[in-house]
């Protein structure tokens, strides 16, 4: 036991449990075809939605959905929750090792700095930000940062970053087949000027860089602390710098101080979010950095995607099928019912695990924790575990379905207090690691995202005379 978690090492202790069940269940080996460098063009399976597409390599993070594994860099998500802080998994998603003790506290102190963001919450406040969509706001948020901290927008700067390459990969033919270049095939070149337009603009940077990371990851935490205040109806809490990322967040959201068991749990929940493959909302912000436009429009359009139901907001789902159960009695006769009407059991069931989500075998010890001292928690969580048996049960080990990160980890924000609309910003938060930390890697070796299309359309049409169409 470190001295990190001195003061909640029985949470440290339902984490190791987890683990050790998980590990039971598991093999130690992971992929050979997909764990190893890739020599392009490489051959796969495609599906609709370019299902199973390799579109890159990366060191980032690897996802095992047969074995039930997540791992962050070569660390495994249980010893991450374990041990770790969201801030130090932030840097090791972004910077590829855990930090020292000295990179660890400069890394703080830069987050810290990067959490007042007076111009982008003024303007904020001119919105009718309660009765806004919070994820809209939330976006809206990263795009006002970029305004206050960056030069991209002002009159005579270019929009080509002078780090990486700018590419026009749309004036290859498509039809040539891809041969995977390292580099793309035009190019133009420009001299490094970014210094030179930062000193000129005073206290703006380039919207690129680690420091633009650092401001996002600090920036779009305190957006979404002002806009679970002032949905209602209070002003946002100013950041207390001597409180973590995950102590922040709740405090800036309640104007409450956390407890230490709430701190670490939060910290938990965010390092469970940090990163998760190349899902839908890490694509979107990968294929818009490509394009070399920048890190903020990329995270914004991170969270635009996460909005989206089949991504994000499952959890605040779940809390209202278990408010719509009701009671532990009613279980049986609810999901016999749902599975004759073939009703979706909400958190169940992941594209891409077909066993347990390792991130619902460490939230759903912690949710029983926290509901006990939350009246309504604790019937959740009951009915959630009574519902747990029954699925699994029944068509469990039959078809794979088993409880995702979403089926608990609705009862552990509600037991922490955090208001429904703004489960969906939360996970945001955290994700903004892991957007930032794919695009950063990927812009190193930058191809832009061009797949194609499979025409199924008519040829050879004659153009009719508009006055001479008839209406079908």
């Amino acid at each position: 036991m470190t001295n990190l978690h001195k003061d909640t090492h029985e949470i440290t202790e339902l984490i190791l449990k987890a683990a050790a069940k998980a590990r039971k269940e598991a093999s130690s080996e992971p992929e050979p075809a997909l764990t190893k460098p890739v020599k392009w063009p490489v051959n796969c399976i495609v599906g609709p939605g370019l299902e199973g597409a390799i579109a890159c390599e990366s060191k980032v993070g690897y996802v095992n959905g047969s074995k039930g594994w997540l791992i962050y860099r070569g660390y495994d998500i249980f010893d991450l929750c374990a041990y770790s802080t969201y801030e130090e998994v932030s840097y090791l998603l972004l910077h590829g090792s855990l930090p020292t003790e000295n990179q660890l506290n400069t890394f703080k102190e830069q987050l810290v700095k990067c959490r007042s963001l007076p111009n982008t919450i003024r303007l904020l406040l001119g919105f009718p930000i309660e009765n806004m969509n919070p994820m809209a706001v939330l976006r809206m948020g990263s795009n006002l940062m970029r305004q206050e901290f960056t030069y991209v927008d002002k009159d005579g700067v270019s929009l080509v970053e002078a780090e990486i390459i700018s590419t026009d990969e749309d004036s290859i033919p498509m039809e040539t087949p891809p041969k995977g270049e390292k580099r793309a095939i035009y190019e133009f070149v420009s001299k490094n000027k970014s210094k030179e337009a930062a000193l000129s603009k005073g206290y703006l940077e380039p919207a690129a860089g680690y420091k633009s990371c650092y401001r996002l990851i600090s920036g779009v935490a305190s957006i979404a602390a002002a806009i679970a205040q002032i949905r209602r109806g209070h002003l946002p809490v100013e950041y207390d710098p001597e409180l973590s990322h995950a102590a922040n967040l709740i405090y800036m959201m309640s104007g409450k101080y956390p407890s230490a068991q709430e701190e670490r749990i939060m910290d938990i929940a965010l390092i469970l979010h940090a990163d998760h493959g190349i899902n839908a909302s890490t694509f979107a912000a990968m294929v818009v950095a490509s394009t070399l436009s920048d890190i903020y429009l990329s995270v914004g359009s991170g969270i635009a995607a996460l909005n989206g139901p089949l991504h994000g907001g499952a959890n605040k789902k779940v809390l209202d099928m278990l408010t719509e159960i009701g009671s532990v009695d009613n279980v049986k006769p609810w999901y016999e019912k749902a599975r004759k009407k073939k009703k979706k059991v909400m958190g169940f069931g992941h594209r891409v695990y077909k066993t347990y989500d390792p991130r619902a075998r460490i939230l759903s010890p912690l949710a029983k924790h926290l509901a006990k001292k939350n009246k309504k928690s604790a019937l959740f969580f009951e009915i959630a575990q009574t519902l747990e048996k029954e699925v699994v049960s029944t068509i469990g080990a039959q078809k794979g379905v088993f409880p995702n990160v979403d089926f608990y980890s609705g009862i552990v924000y509600h037991s922490l207090g955090i208001p429904l609309d703004m489960f969906t910003p939360i996970f945001a938060v955290s994700r903004v690691a892991g957007w930032t930390a794919r695009v950063t890697e990927y812009l190193k070796h930058n191809r832009i995202f061009r797949p194609r299309a499979i025409y199924t359309g008519s040829f050879d049409k004659n153009y009719i005379p508009i006055d001479k169409r008839k209406t079908k």
